[in-house]
Parts: structure tokens; sequence; C-alpha cells
């Protein structure tokens, strides 16, 4: 099967995060076996979720690794133009949930397989696939496959995290910091705000906080020019306080966001606003004692710096450009140079501009450069001397 048929097969799988995807697991798994791939399953966070592990060719040489997650987002509240988990074809472009983030690159890879099963006697060392799940929630997912990655009895040389890209190399992304702030007041009828403490005051004191720390980051923090935004930006996604309009509210709790390049050190960011949140509850103690605010962190993954590796001149020469990027988007390859003795790189079909987004799309002429980059790579491993990258 080639890669669009392929495709065609994994969006009809309605696997949005938070539900399972054991029949896309199924499918991939009994497309693999066929080939005569080893195949390992890891159960992740969620029931009915897996990770799968996938290996071709000899186990006693250092391979290379195609890693993509089989979530995708919600289509509710959504308007699509056709049905978005049967991938529908207009013109060059095929439409579907996860055709660009990131169900095109898993059907190349699957298809890559199926050409590299062809040559199995010629292949010097193996390729591996790994297919995870719940990435879209956090990098939650993979988590749980990471330990088997890491005693690996033999280490792959490169990993090619296949998020979309526009088939352009990414050797570098931002990582996240996820914590919620919970203001804590006292309640009061609203004729008497004095008896109480407005914990929705609170809040707005901590977004001013958050406000001078970005400020802060913009001076003095860590940059870089290869990304858009070229420092760490602080975020305040949600806030929520108050029961009723005569009455001062007792909690408010706010969800923030640090998106940090590498270099900045999140955890000291976190820790600075800790401290602007006790200074701001201290003058309030005297006559109020359960005021608070209470910061906690509830996801966190690294972000990306591949530095310099010869496997990083390898594909640069496979994308046709000698262009290198920085994402502005978190992937699932921090956590994966973590672990893996191996070069990472992101690198894969379609654009994050349609991610995420109704009417989500991939176009046949970025499966067919995927494709082409896949077949190299396969080449590769039937070469001789694959540790000279």
């Amino acid at each position: 099967m080639n890669s669009t048929a392929i495709l065609e097969t994994l969006i009809a799988f309605p696997t949005v995060s938070g539900t399972p995807n054991a029949d896309l697991i199924a499918y991939a798994e009994a497309h693999l076996e066929a080939l005569g791939a080893r195949i390992a399953k890891v159960p992740g966070p969620i029931d009915g979720t897996w990770n799968l592990w996938a290996t071709l060719g000899p186990d006693d040489v250092r391979g290379i690794v195609l890693s993509g997650h089989s979530d995708v987002v919600p289509v509710a509240g959504q308007d699509w133009s056709s049905d978005p988990f049967t991938l529908t074809r207009r013109g060059d472009r095929l439409f579907g949930r996860g055709a660009a983030d990131m169900k095109g690159f898993l059907a190349c890879a699957l298809s890559a397989f199926t050409r590299a099963a062809a040559r199995k006697g010629d292949l010097r060392a193996p390729l591996h696939l790994a297919i995870t799940c719940e990435e879209e929630v956090g990098c939650i997912g993979v988590r749980t496959l990471l330990p088997s990655l890491s005693e690996l009895p033999v280490q792959p040389l490169l990993c090619i995290v296949g998020e979309p890209t526009s088939m352009r190399l990414a050797t570098g992304h931002k990582g996240k910091l996820a914590f919620r702030a919970a203001c804590t007041g006292r309640a009061a009828h609203s004729a008497l705000p004095t008896q109480g403490l407005n914990a929705i005051f609170l809040a707005s004191e901590f977004v001013a906080a958050a406000r001078e720390e970005q400020a802060r980051i913009e001076r003095e923090g860590a940059h870089d020019d290869a990304f858009e935004v070229p420092y760490s930006t602080l975020h305040v996604g949600t806030i929520r306080g108050g029961t009723a309009l005569n009455i001062v509210p007792e909690s408010c709790t706010m969800e923030l966001e640090l998106r940090s390049v590498p270099g900045e050190d999140a955890r000291a960011v976190f820790a600075r606003l800790s401290e602007a949140a006790e200074r701001i509850v201290e003058p309030y103690r005297s006559r109020c004692p359960e005021a608070a605010i209470t910061l906690q962190i509830v996801n966190s993954y690294p972000g990306l710096d591949s530095g310099e590796d010869p496997w990083l001149d390898f594909m640069t020469a496979l994308t046709g450009t000698n262009e290198r990027i920085k994402l502005a988007f978190g992937t699932e390859g921090g956590l994966l140079d973590q672990t893996l003795d191996a070069a990472v790189v992101v690198c894969g079909p379609g654009s994050m501009d349609q991610g995420h987004k109704p009417d989500e799309f991939v176009t046949v002429e970025q499966l067919a450069r995927c494709d082409a980059m896949l077949d190299a790579v396969v080449a590769r491993l039937c070469a001789p001397g694959i540790e000279a990258a």
C-alpha cells in the first residue's frame, strides 16, 4: 500500500486524545508483523492507549528511528467541509483530522517499512518505528515508553520526529512548563467588602507580576534568533473565579504557560513567580491568615537543541536545502533527546499552519517528498559503514 492509501486508513481511526488508540495500533501491528518486523507494545497513561515500538533488520547495530504520535486534537465545534475522519481529496490536498499533525508522517513511515522489507536482506542496520499516544495533551503518552528506550541494548544513531515542518529540517524547539495559580481570599457580602478578601484582586496582582517577569525575560533572558519569537514567553491562558456578583470571591484559579528557549532556566522563572506570589499575599495575612497564591506545575517537557552532529548534515542533504529551522511548538523530540543516545531532529510532511484547524490537510506533493526522504534513509541503512554519517 502506498502512503495515501495508508493515510486513508489511519484517518478513519478517530484517535482523539483521551480516547483509545488500540484499533490504530492493532492495524499498525498487523501491517508491521506481516513485513517481519519485531514488535513491542507498552500501555499508555489512559486505558486503551498504547505505544508501539517496531524494528526491522539486525538488532546488534545502531540504526535509525522514525517517530510519530497517533493521537489527534478534537473536532468538536469546528466547521468542516467534509467528514474529518474520512480522507477527502480535493486537487492536490488530502483533508482529514490528523492529515498534517501527524498521521501523514505515520503513513509514510509504514509505507517505508513496506519498501524496506523488500530489501530486508540488504539491511545492514535496523529501521525502528515509534508510534506514541497522548502527545497532544502535553507529551504524556511517550513517557511510558521512554524507560524501554533508555534500556535498548544498542542505541540508535538518529531519530526523526515527523511533526509537520513542510519537510524542512528542524533542529530545535521550545520547552513548556504549564502551571496553575490558585488564589485564596475570604468570602463576604459585596456590600461589606472590607470583611472579605477578593481573590480576583489577588489574581490581578499576580497577572501584573507575570507581566513584569515577561518583561524581565525579554530584557535579560536567553535569546535565540532562530525562533520566530526569539525569547521565552509567559502566557496566562485561563482565569476562573467568583460565584455571584454580590459575593466577594473567595477563590480564583489561573492557568499559565511558559514556552522557554533552550538555555532558559524554566524552574528559576517558576521560583521567581512563587516568590512574587508570596510578596503579594503577605500584606493581607494579618487580617486574613488564609490568604494565599499557590502555584502547582501540571505539565512540562523539555525543549530540543540538536547542536552539531554529523547526522544533521545527512538530514540536511535529504531535505534538498541547507535550511535549518527551530519550531515555536513543542514535540516529543526533547524527551527523546534526553532518553536516546542519538541525534534527534524534527522533519515531516505538511504544515502546522493547517494543524488543529477545520479542514486540516496535507498535500500529495508533501507526502511524496517524505516518501523520497525515507527511501534515502532506507538506502543509507543498506549501505556499509552506518556509524559514519
